[in-house]
């Protein structure tokens, strides 16, 4: 029993230098206890290809936090290219009613544009242009003439290949057309079966204007020096129109004739880049 006592009052006086000595040790300022790691590889990580060098410098440096959200940005920037605001100015000419006159369509006008690239995505544009119409139509018994009138489209065009250089375009846009325009029906010829007799009288000096929208999509391809080929084709509607009682127009400048709902454009385009050291590689 004496024995198992003193064995006793043995391993307590143990236990309390070892626990006195521990403690001492964890209260010795500056200590950093760090567990050994046996590194299972030898073989030196490389960065991805095209990493930037400024990327790789902060690596080695230590700062790997700021080389991670560079990594980042670069990355979106790839996925996500940020044109500058100002991307360029294009300006065109529409040259699709000169081409078809020559195959005998009757009426038609020219017109010019100008259009800014935002980003290289959004593009207000303006449109300024003049028509005018001369035709007798078969089988009817007036000729109809459409004074030289001009007539005004505003609007934007959506790039959806934004991402791309901007010589490459799929757009998608809207517009709000206008023209004021006068017209003459001349040669109005009226018979009577019964008096067995015609006459024949000009329905002149007849004005009018309409307000119009256009849904359009199109292509526009860069063939090289600067200069574009644009393909457009539209959907439109009359908004309001000036009633005249004593003929309706046939053909609106800029517009068409009264009733259609489709029309094309073919335009070509000189471009003028802007802040083009700004653009993304």
């Amino acid at each position: 029993m004496t024995r198992c006592k003193h064995f006793l009052a043995l391993a307590v006086a143990l236990f309390t230098v070892v626990t006195a000595v521990a403690q001492a040790t964890d209260s010795v300022p500056g200590r950093i206890f760090v567990t050994p790691v046996t590194p299972s590889t030898n073989v030196t990580l490389t960065p991805p290809k095209g990493t930037d060098e400024k990327v790789i410098e902060r690596y080695l440096s230590g700062d790997t936090a700021s080389a991670r959200a560079q990594e980042r940005k670069d990355s979106l920037r790839r996925v996500y290219p940020r044109y500058p605001l100002l991307t360029g100015l294009s300006i065109g000419l529409n040259v699709v009613d000169p081409f078809l006159a020559l195959f005998g369509q009757k009426y038609g006008g020219i017109d010019v544009s100008a259009t800014l690239n935002l980003w290289n995505r959004l593009q207000p544009v303006i449109e300024l242009g003049v028509g005018m119409a001369k035709d007798t139509p078969e089988d009817m018994n007036f000729t109809y003439r459409g004074k030289l009138s001009p007539y005004m489209r505003v609007g934007a065009n959506y790039n959806f290949m934004f991402k791309r250089a901007p010589r490459y375009q799929l757009i998608a846009g809207v517009r709000l057309g206008f023209s004021t325009f006068g017209y003459d029906i001349t040669g109005v010829s009226v018979s009577s079966s019964y008096w067995r007799e015609s006459q024949t009288f000009d329905i002149t000096g007849n004005r009018s204007n309409v307000l119009w929208g256009e849904l359009l999509a199109g292509l526009k391809v860069e063939l090289g020096a600067r200069v574009s080929l644009g393909w457009q084709v539209k959907y439109h509607g009359k908004f309001a129109e000036k009633k005249n009682t004593q003929a309706r127009p046939w053909y609106i400048p800029g517009y068409g004739t009264r009733n259609s709902k489709w029309a094309f454009a073919f335009s070509i385009y000189y471009t003028l880049p802007l802040n083009e050291h700004l653009w993304p590689k």
